[in-house]
């Protein structure tokens, strides 16, 4: 099973290079991806039906009891193939519904595929927390998929709509799922096989499982989000919203329904919303003129329907509530794809303007005409089998009194009667408007949809009627669902004659009635009309969605002033009031070594002297550097403690803080700028050092406080035996650690997207272009060459030892940060620390040469080396999977090389090594934005005085000619990279004038 996910993976990757191949033909080629997924679910049918369904576990995170573990039941059985089988047919009938070259089919085609996976992944999965990740999966691509026309103001606003609400409700059932997981199991059939007691634990989750359920599903109060997403292509209605994720709520609801239907609060939620829904959704559909919101709200009113009969809990109403599901999918995704050939054949889709398309358009209007009966719940399709067997299930549990009271049981009979009814009059409107001939409506003109187009609604309306013929043998495939279920008797097996019974009464009386509603329907329209609307469910939306704004913008306003220092000393004052004090005042502290060598002392003493001459010092480069200090001795005293690794990584890092301190400082006043005492300034000093203090107690409270062997004491062995390395460091960040570094690397990601989108968007690649060295002034005979971008610099501002020093230099860095790579694993070094040493390396090229120096040293964006990066760091997560291991699993493959010798390979280097490209992009995005988009703007202010007051609101232009002059002098502290005009502190043309305080 896991296998069909991954398949359906891979094809949403390849999906764009299929349609740049094959244009819209790559639509049939994804369909045999779920049809393959159709076929093998057929395969296992026997087994099934056996109650023996095939099953899967793979270990994922067992310390938290997430596994991926896959079983197929009779409900997901069902479900999944109506998720893969109509699935298929719809991108097969994508292949004719798009129009050739559409430039968004490389798009639609990726995420379509992609959410048929997460539906199926959603069905087939035994674990609560891997079904949530599924759940929201859908409800992203879903997202994705409503708002395919980004263009257009209502399908962006449809697509936010809907996720809004649906995650609403997905955060509401993750919290149901941990309560559950934590006081019970995350395992679904370990769940349903041993219900837990219903305390109020189990019950409050319940709810918010249920508040999940019904967001999906678009019941009230959350059924205003469905007709919205009728702005997405008819492909995405006649999938998302008949057979696939609107059904995902309805799952849940009859996954659950066997363990907790009699759990307080289950049928109120579930029965009552569940016909409210059925009601409101098919009153509202008597008065649309738009074909497809006629079926979004008929879909509202049968979701509705679905949810209440799954949610009854007897056996009876569990076997009706799954034949309804599966009649609903084929009926509901044969009218949906009916109105998108309309649509495409006439160029509207409103009732009122079609007129005569029945009989000229009959491949079209058959299969619609099946859906529609069976929508109608007219004989002999399988509509008219499943509300017979509801009726009859709704009856029998009035009879018993049981799991509802006789007096509420007539009361839903009532309203399932009543939403009958309404069904039959909206299915009646839908076929008058779509293929009718109306008196006074001009005879509509189409064009004849290719067979290919008909065939997907054509074969479903077609199952329908076989379905409804053959009931009884459905019946036997569905039963084991039901037996599931302790309350009720044997449910009666499904047929199209039960002889003259109640429920057919009730069914013929439904027809008749909705019958004579449609005839009455100018009447109806009239009566709707002075109907107000009490509740409108996307007002009430709207309204609540307003206040959270202007709340937001009340709260930032009253909590973020703009001062960078209020919030780091909010933050300080909280720390210090709450952890510290508890340490200080709760804590114990055993004995205490001042040092392990007097080494450490004396570095420990410069790091103090630098972080106090800070504050005294009034020049910002002179405060950097002093900083800078602190950075460099707390690595000597991570490598005097024996921690090599550290103490590299720390020096790495603290020498790019230093190059971005620099790059910067540039656009800021050389001096901080002198403000009058105030008392909130003189108490700075007290809570830095407040802040020490608490940093010192806590850490000695907590290492005193420790009673058990630490974790790490296993390292050293886990590290050999499982990661295949000596130095624990990396083989802890790589493999023991490795989910967390992951996550570290995302977050490098987005600070490397953040920095090179909100600093300087367009200096992602600014590669020297010819036309611009043929402007260039001829290299002098006497200075060489040395940097190729050298020669965009002006002459008093090249350094030739600079230059032949980097030109030597630059190689040897990068060989030793491959060097720190490779050996990483054994040696002190890594991915990360390579990654620095490699872009330092072409920070100093851009210090040498500009910024043209730089792009010509690296010529290639900055954000494809990130996101490379990143595939490798997934891809070797992943790929132990394909070869029966488990996430990020570690295999050492140890070979001879003729020349080399024998070699040791660890598959993690794979990881480490997209590791090295994440941190070689980030620079690479700081040193651009930073650094060429500063130069940027100081070009332009420096060519142009009268652009000085508005630097920062200019845009990224080209460079001046190589001999514009500077402004001012360079001054001591501020002076700019070689090639770059400097600036003094009165240079006032050159710079903002700087609002930051002296610390």
């Amino acid at each position: 099973m896991a296998q069909l996910l991954l398949l359906h993976l891979v094809a949403a990757v390849v999906a764009p290079l299929l349609v740049s191949l094959l244009g819209r033909k790559a639509f049939l080629v994804l369909a045999l991806v779920p049809a393959t997924a159709f076929g093998w679910l057929v395969s296992v049918s026997s087994e099934v039906r056996a109650g023996q369904g095939p099953t899967q576990h793979i270990s994922w995170v067992p310390g938290l009891g997430v596994d991926l573990d896959f079983r197929v039941t009779t409900l997901s059985w069902v479900l999944g193939l109506l998720v893969t089988g109509v699935g298929a047919l719809v991108l097969m009938y994508c292949a004719w519904y798009f129009k050739a070259g559409d430039a968004t089919m490389w798009r639609f085609t990726a995420v379509f595929t992609a959410f048929a996976g997460a539906m199926l992944g959603l069905v087939l999965t035994d674990n609560l927390l891997v079904l949530y990740v599924f759940w929201e999966l859908t409800t992203v691509f879903s997202y994705l998929l409503i708002g395919h026309n980004p263009a257009s103001s209502t399908n962006r606003r449809a697509a936010m709509q809907a996720l809004l609400v649906t995650t609403f409700g997905g955060l509401a059932m993750l919290i149901g799922i941990i309560a559950i997981g934590v006081h019970h199991t995350y395992s679904i059939s370990e769940l349903l096989s041993s219900p837990p007691p219903l305390d109020g634990v189990t019950v409050a989750a319940i709810i918010l499982l249920l508040v999940g359920a019904l967001s999906k599903s678009a019941l009230i109060p959350f059924h205003f989000w469905l007709p919205g997403a009728m702005a997405a292509p008819t492909p995405v209605s006649a999938y998302l919203h008949a057979a696939a994720m609107v059904k995902a709520g309805v799952y849940l609801v009859a996954l659950l329904a066997p363990a907790f239907a009699g759990a307080p609060a289950w049928h109120a939620l579930t029965v009552g919303l569940g016909i409210a829904t059925m009601l409101l959704g098919g009153w509202r559909a008597l008065r649309q003129h738009d074909l497809k919101l006629l079926l979004a709200y008929g879909t509202v009113s049968q979701l509705g329907f679905m949810v209440a009969i799954s949610g009854i809990g007897t056996r009876a109403a569990a076997l009706s509530a799954l034949a309804l599901i599966i009649g609903h999918a084929l009926f509901k995704s044969t009218l949906f794809l009916t109105v998108g050939i309309i649509d495409k054949s006439t160029g509207t889709r409103d009732l009122r303007r079609l007129s005569g398309l029945g009989r000229r358009l009959l491949p079209v209007s058959i299969p619609a005409g099946l859906a529609a009966l069976s929508m109608a719940g007219v004989a002999p399709l399988t509509g008219f089998v499943a509300k017979e067997s509801v009726l009859g299930a709704v009856l029998g549990g009035i009879e018993d009194a049981a799991p509802l009271p006789r007096a509420w049981g007539w009361i839903a009979l009532a309203g399932i009667l009543l939403g009958s009814v309404l069904t039959v009059a909206y299915t009646a409107r839908f076929m008058w408007g779509a293929f009718a001939t109306k008196p006074g409506v001009p005879t509509t003109r189409f064009t004849v949809p290719h067979p290919g187009f008909v065939a997907a609604p054509l074969l479903l309306g077609v199952t329908s009627l076989f379905l409804g013929l053959l009931a009884p043998i459905e019946s036997t495939w569905l039963m084991p669902y039901a037996d599931e279920f302790t309350v009720g008797d044997a449910p009666e097996p499904l047929a199209l004659w039960h002889g003259l019974t109640v429920p057919l009464a009730l069914s013929v009386v439904s027809i008749l009635a909705g019958g004579l509603l449609f005839l009455a329907r100018e009447d109806v329209a009239r009566a709707q009309a002075r109907v107000p609307d009490f509740v409108d469910g996307e007002r009430i939306f709207g309204h609540v969605l307003r206040g959270v704004d202007r709340g937001a913008v009340e709260t930032t306003a009253v909590t973020q002033r703009g001062s960078l220092p209020l919030y780091i000393m909010a933050i300080l004052v909280v720390f210090v009031a709450l952890p510290g004090g508890a340490a200080v005042l709760g804590g114990s502290v055993g004995a205490v070594r001042p040092w392990d060598t007097p080494a450490q002392a004396v570095v420990a003493g410069i790091v103090v002297a630098a972080a106090l001459l800070v504050l005294f010092t009034r020049r910002r480069l002179t405060s950097f550097m002093l900083v800078g200090v602190t950075g460099y001795g707390t690595a000597t005293i991570f490598i005097l403690a024996g921690a090599p690794d550290l103490g590299i990584t720390q020096m790495l890092v603290e020498t790019v803080a230093l190059v971005v301190f620099v790059l910067v400082l540039r656009r800021l006043p050389t001096k901080f700028t002198r403000h009058p005492q105030s008392p909130v300034r003189s108490w700075r000093p007290v809570l830095g050092l407040a802040v020490g203090l608490g940093v010192a107690a806590m850490a000695l409270v907590t290492t005193s406080a420790r009673t058990q062997l630490p974790a790490s004491a296993r390292f050293p062995t886990e590290a050999y035996d499982f990661g295949h390395g000596r130095n624990i460091v990396n083989v802890a960040l790589v493999d023991i650690r490795a989910w967390d570094t992951m996550g570290e690397v995302s977050v490098l990601v987005a600070a490397a997207t953040g920095i090179a989108s909100l600093i300087f968007v367009q200096t992602r690649n600014a590669r020297l272009s010819r036309a611009t060295a043929k402007n260039l002034p001829p290299t002098e005979p006497t200075r060489g060459t040395w940097l190729h971008g050298g020669r965009t610099l002006r002459p008093e501002r090249r350094s030739v030892i600079f230059e032949v020093v980097t030109r030597l230099f630059f190689h040897v860095m990068l060989a030793a940060s491959l060097y720190l790579l490779f050996a990483g694993h054994n040696q002190p070094g890594g991915g990360f620390a390579g990654g620095l040493v490699a872009g330092l390396a072409l920070a100093i090229r851009y210090l040498a040469g500009g910024r043209y120096e730089l792009d010509e040293a690296a010529p290639f964006d900055a954000g494809l080396l990130v996101g490379l990066g990143l595939l490798v760091v997934v891809a070797s997560a992943l790929a132990p999977l394909a070869f029966g291991g488990t996430i990020l699993q570690t295999t050492a493959l140890d070979f001879e090389l003729p020349i080399w010798g024998e070699v040791h390979l660890v598959t993690s280097l794979f990881f480490d090594a997209g590791v090295y490209l994440i941190v070689v992009g980030m620079m690479l995005d700081i040193v651009r934005s930073l650094g060429t988009g500063i130069d940027r703007h100081i070009a332009e202010a420096t060519s142009d005085p009268g652009a000085a007051a508005a630097i920062d609101a200019s845009p990224a232009g080209e460079a001046p000619a190589p001999d514009a002059a500077p402004a001012g002098e360079p001054d001591a502290d501020g002076a700019a990279p070689s090639g770059e005009p400097a600036r003094t502190a009165d240079s006032g043309a050159s710079r903002p004038r700087s609002r930051e305080a002296s610390p």
